[in-house]
């Protein structure tokens, strides 16, 4: 709004003692939080939190509503307040305000209180990306460094700022190469999509003279970097006029039309260094995939939960309504309900559609508040479902129509105009991909059949998420019946939770609790009963497991292999390994032979430690020498290949090695090679986790030859072993010094439970920023024992503190691993018994943890 009084913030910034930060980015953040807090000396700290500005009417006679929390009283909020006030303090966007900040704000106040005035000023706010961007372009990153891709596709809803990350990345990739022109060519079908892109890129660049536009009347002096429609493309032919390699770094926007001929004449000509392709619709209507010119990889997603936590897409309120129509008999081919059966009972038997039509009629007066303001679409399975549905809302006096591939452009733009005005209520459509349904004013959707793909599921539900004006949320109708044993429920509903390790199953009986902020879930009782027996039989327990292993090459038309099945399902590995063996569950699906092996039940325990490894030179080091560990030359090993070796050690036997020539020891490892089926699965798992890395991990100094990298996650076993510390079972605490290696670790549990821990160790502990992390040290240690003036002088005296983090102490799969954040260094420190210290970390903090260690974060 530009209501900030910039006299007042100079005259504030001149008080003594007194320190002002601002944010200028308001398109980004908008802090409208008030707390007033006030410190005395005999630490009776009183906040005032509530809706008064400081300003004198909103102090003196406003019609204001304010809380008071004391430190005696409530002692849990002001710690709150005080470490979310330190997360607003030290995050990057907001800059100290200082005399020579006077020209900047001015600008930018001016910018945001008059329309239009802007543009000249939109280039002194440094564009940061958001922690979910930031894990994107690591991502992105990783696939280029680690395996080598560097033509990447990133999947996300519209409106989710996917041009923003595609400008980051550019960013850095001119970051990584100066000197160079770095040319850019960013292609996109709309003049309107093409000019909104230059100016994003301006806006991170800095730079408001970079790029020109080649669309419509605009016509380009230089071809450097351009942004530029498809269709100039195309009839300029530009790919033939240019070296194949002209350009560094090309940009595809909605790259799921790039399967069109209009596109293929460029792709396939051009030889950029990075190709980056951006899209809401990986799955195309007309079956062509854009996969193939991405190795069949989707580099990047971003979740829907994440774009709705940052208010890129609004919030859902998803009703799951019953469904009398029986699908557990309908026909299953490839992976889906045969479409033709569908349609006869959706539309063709005319006594079930009709009862079914009226069964959602009545359903969605139920549940929408206001029929008169309804903007909805309704997903049908074929046309004559689509039809079918039109007829019946008319006949019941609420205006519809139907869209399908076959609609002229003319009927796509008259029937969204038709159902923005009002004057229709619902339109029918059979498929997604046709732009003329991309409405953002869209309120209701309507799912009339069962999806079985989950990005189709996500596509068709991110078309009523789009943002508009006076919209406050989205309304979803899903009509579930009883279905197929085969048809996945569980991935549908995990891809709306925001970050959790918690199963379908848990968030149901406690309500959906990890949805995000302003979401809601409401499963009718039938329905939730459907949907909790289909999960436990198929995917919830071991006879479900074993028949989708028994069809799985007939259903998906792959080889059976773990790879093939968890990625065919989208399954995490510890769906499997939680409590099975993929071999055990093979032989019992009588798929192999029994495996018989001596060491299967003890490899069985151990298969959820090993799915938490994620170190590629340490899985680089384990796939060299299972093969041959029967016979491995252990002498041969340098330490540091010795350290990992009683890494994996203690993984399966969860005890440590001190003599490789005992012969316990050499017998064990014997029996290991004589277990064929189970390493081979050992194996297959940890080539898994090497593909699944996303972001770049890398040795930290620890002062001697250390096999734990940077970002990668351990078990508190192996991290000690890793030190050569040979009896890990001893360490009951948070916290180990080793004092023949100078090193303290911090063992971090970041969301700690009564049940698990005692009152005096219930710590406060989380990042402040990518930075900062505040620790709080066991409650015994003031800042005048040993061990805390360790903590405080330990750079002075040669030794090093390492942070090892996790968020719960449990996760699906049992006992929690840790994540490697690295070496830190001592800042400051409060309190004493426990001591409040803040560690300013070595490396910053990825943002795929940092969105778990910053609880604060509500930005």
């Amino acid at each position: 709004m530009g209501a900030t009084d910039i006299k007042a913030i100079d005259e504030l910034s001149k008080l003594a003692n007194t320190e002002v930060r601002i944010s200028y980015d308001t398109k980004r953040t908008r802090l409208h939080a008030k707390a007033y807090v006030f410190y005395r000396e005999t630490t009776y700290t009183t906040a005032y939190i509530g809706s008064s500005n400081m300003s004198n009417v909103a102090m003196t006679s406003g019609l204001e509503w304010n809380v008071k929390a004391t430190a005696k009283d409530m002692a849990p909020t002001i710690k709150k307040i005080e470490a979310t006030f330190e997360s607003y303090w030290n995050s990057s966007s907001f800059e100290q305000y200082t005399g020579e900040s006077y020209d900047k704000l001015k600008h930018a106040l001016k910018a945001e209180k008059y329309s239009g005035e802007g543009d000249k000023y939109q280039y002194i706010v440094d564009v940061n990306p958001y922690p979910y961007q930031e894990e994107i372009l690591d991502r992105i990153q990783a696939e280029r460094v680690i395996r080598g891709r560097y033509k990447n596709l990133i999947v996300a809803a519209t409106g989710t700022g996917k041009t923003v990350i595609a400008a980051l990345d550019y960013r850095r990739f001119c970051n990584e190469n100066p000197g160079s022109r770095n040319r850019i060519l960013f292609v996109a079908h709309r003049e309107e999509i093409l000019r909104q892109s230059l100016a994003t890129f301006r806006a991170v660049l800095k730079d408001p003279n970079f790029g020109e536009l080649y669309v419509g009347a605009s016509k380009p002096e230089s071809l450097d970097h351009l942004f530029v429609s498809i269709q100039t493309v195309a009839s300029q032919k530009l790919y033939e006029l240019l070296p194949q390699d002209y350009y560094d770094y090309i940009v595809v926007d909605e790259f799921h039309h790039a399967a069109a001929p209009t596109y293929q004449g460029m792709i396939s000509a051009l030889k950029p260094r990075v190709l980056l392709g951006l899209t809401a619709t990986p799955e195309r209507m007309d079956g062509k995939s854009i996969l193939d010119f991405f190795d069949g990889h989707i580099a990047a997603e971003i979740r829907l939960p994440e774009a709705i936590e940052r208010k890129l897409l609004c919030p859902f309120q998803y009703f799951g309504v019953s469904d009398e129509t029986d699908l557990s008999e309908v026909r299953w081919v490839r992976g889906g309900y045969d479409r033709s059966e569908l349609t006869k009972l959706y539309s063709l038997n005319r006594e079930i559609a009709v009862k079914r039509s009226n069964h959602i009629i009545n359903s969605l007066y139920k549940y929408v508040t206001d029929m008169d303001s309804v903007h909805g679409l309704g997903f049908c399975v074929s046309v004559e479902h689509a039809n079918f549905m039109a007829e019946q809302f008319n006949e019941k006096n609420i205006p519809s129509i139907a869209l399908t591939a076959d609609s002229s452009d003319e009927a796509r733009i008259t029937a969204r105009q038709r159902l923005v005005r009002g004057d229709l209520k619902f339109i029918f459509v059979v498929d997604l991909y046709n732009e003329g349904v991309d409405i953002p004013e869209v309120d209701t959707v309507l799912f009339l059949r069962p999806t079985e793909s989950l990005t189709i599921f996500l596509q068709q539900l991110g078309r009523g998420l789009r943002l508009s004006l006076g919209k406050e949320c989205l309304t979803v109708l899903d009509f579930i019946g009883q279905a197929n044993k085969k048809y996945n429920f569980e991935e549908k509903f995990a891809a709306l939770l925001s970050n959790t390790d918690h199963s379908v199953q848990y968030e149901m009986k406690k309500g959906f609790v990890a949805l995000p902020k302003g979401c809601y879930i409401q499963l009718e009782k039938k329905v939730s009963s459907i949907i909790l027996n289909n999960i436990r039989k198929s995917f919830g327990d071991r006879m479900g497991l074993i028949s989708r292993i028994q069809t799985f090459t007939q259903d998906s038309g792959l080889d059976l292999t773990i790879s093939n099945f968890i990625k065919y399902y989208r399954l995490k590995l510890s769906t499997i390994y939680a409590r099975y063996s993929w071999t055990r569950l093979c032989a019992d699906a009588g798929v192999i032979p029994d495996p018989s092996e001596p060491l299967e039940d003890l490899i069985t325990k151990a298969l959820p430690r090993i799915i938490a490894i994620d170190s590629r030179r340490w899985i680089e080091f384990i796939l060299k020498a299972l093969p041959s560990i029967g016979t491995l030359n252990i002498s041969s090993l340098s330490p540091l290949e010795k350290r990992m070796l009683n890494m994996f050690y203690v993984t399966i036997w969860q005890e440590a090695v001190e003599d490789w020539n005992d012969t316990k020891v050499r017998n064990n490892l014997q029996d290991l090679a004589a277990s064929t089926m189970m390493v081979k699965e050992i194996i297959d798992i940890l080539k898994i986790k090497y593909d699944e890395v996303d972001i770049i991990d890398k040795p930290v100094d620890a002062g001697f030859d250390c096999p734990l990298d940077l970002y990668c996650t351990y078990t508190r076993d192996q991290i000690l072993v890793a030190m050569d510390f040979y009896k890990p079972g001893t360490v009951r605490e948070g916290v180990k010094y080793l004092p023949d290696k100078k090193i303290d670790i911090l063992f971090i549990t970041l969301n700690k439970s009564d049940k698990d821990y005692s009152p005096t160790t219930m710590y406060e502990d989380y990042s402040i920023n990518s930075q900062l992390f505040h620790w709080q040290s066991q409650s015994t240690t003031s800042e005048t024992s040993v061990t805390g003036k360790r903590y405080i002088a330990h750079a002075k005296e040669g030794s090093r503190i390492l942070l090892f983090v996790r968020e719960f102490k449990k996760d699906s799969v049992g006992t929690a691993p840790y994540s490697f954040l690295g070496t830190a260094n001592y800042l400051s420190h409060t309190g004493s018994k426990p001591m409040s210290i803040v560690w300013r970390m070595d490396n910053p903090i990825p943002a795929k943890y940092l969105k778990k260690t910053n609880k604060m974060d509500v930005g």
